[in-house]
């Protein structure tokens, strides 16, 4: 087989996907909208997604990515419904059903025992106007009718590419709408790459008796005792009201030891630096880690709405590293 011929298959066969999904923009409409609402006005009840064959493929990727962007969502496998699966749909649940025929055996008794009970609605995305799934659909959605790549018009391939992207477009609009945000991601998401990408410095800042702060009043003797004590190479310093006012690092204390003669003596608030850098507890741990490299510093002050000088905690360069940050 020649290559030039193998490329032309693969080409045509993105050809027709690409026009499918350009015919499915065109269906992006009024109904679609009223597919979203009743999506997002499902306060009490489950998204429940189910197909068959290729379309059971692509529920199965709805129900994860609705799940995954706040809309509690889980696949039903139509073979298993009328054996018992059935008892998993309850009152106030949306069932959507996904096929292109819209005349799937498998699919019936589920429509049937939906449309038994007022409180389930029922949606059905098929490119057949005239199929048992739109007719009995409380909210039927129709995709276009196209051509499958690939010969004979017989593998689902450009219908299930249009499914899949559909369910992308719903999920994500639902997600918007509900202001669903990075770090609810995060939260669902505890175990993922993209969950460490969204780590803040609030997950893992030191807080309470482990952060290294000390008063401005002291003197350099017992600033040295502390920060040898805290091991983290840094002191906060505090105010009588508790407000931050500087920081100091190991790498001053040496500094000063140098410079003064009585470097145990003197206070703390003469050497210390001012108005040390502090980030909102929600910044990413990536971003604070690009400001410590750009500053050429090592740790961060933590604080939380506008309050600057109430430090609630500090970040550390190395417990940023230690949570594969970079």
């Amino acid at each position: 087989m020649k290559k030039e011929k193998i490329q032309k298959i693969a080409e045509n066969v993105l050809e027709y996907e690409i026009k499918a999904l350009q015919n499915l923009k065109k269906y992006i409409n009024r109904s679609f909208i009223k597919l979203i609402k009743l999506i997002l006005d499902c306060k009490n009840g489950k998204v429940i997604i189910s197909g068959v064959g290729k379309s059971g493929i692509i529920a199965r990727k709805w129900a994860a990515t609705f799940s995954s962007t706040g809309t509690p969502s889980f696949f039903l496998d139509a073979a298993n419904a009328s054996h018992g699966d059935l008892g998993q749909i309850t009152s106030n649940d949306i069932v959507v059903l996904i096929s292109n025929s819209g005349q799937s055996e498998e699919l019936k008794n589920i429509i049937q025992y939906v449309s038994r009970n007022k409180n389930i609605r029922l949606i059905g995305i098929t490119s057949k106007k005239d199929s048992i799934l739109y007719k009995n659909s409380d909210m039927p959605f129709l995709t276009p009718e196209i051509k499958e790549a690939g010969p004979e018009n017989i593998v689902p391939t450009s219908s299930t590419t249009t499914q899949l992207a559909l369910g992308d477009a719903i999920a994500i609009s639902c997600m918007v709408f509900k202001k669903f945000t990075k770090f609810d991601f995060k939260k669902i998401h505890p175990s993922g790459s993209l969950s460490v990408k969204l780590k803040t410095v609030g997950d893992i800042m030191l807080t309470g008796e482990k952060m290294p702060v000390v008063r401005e009043n002291i003197n350099m003797k017992k600033a040295l005792m502390i920060i040898n004590k805290k091991k983290l190479g840094v002191l906060i310093v505090r105010n009588r009201l508790g407000n931050t006012v500087g920081i100091i690092t190991d790498g001053d204390l040496k500094r000063m030891a140098q410079k003064y003669l009585k470097f145990h003596d003197l206070e703390l608030k003469k050497v210390m630096k001012k108005n040390p850098l502090s980030v909102h507890i929600e910044t990413l741990a990536a971003s604070a880690l690009s400001i410590m490299n750009s500053k050429k510093i090592t740790s961060l002050c933590i604080h939380k709405s506008k309050n600057v000088k109430k430090t609630v905690g500090i970040v550390h360069m190395h417990d940023i590293l230690k949570s594969n940050i970079n």
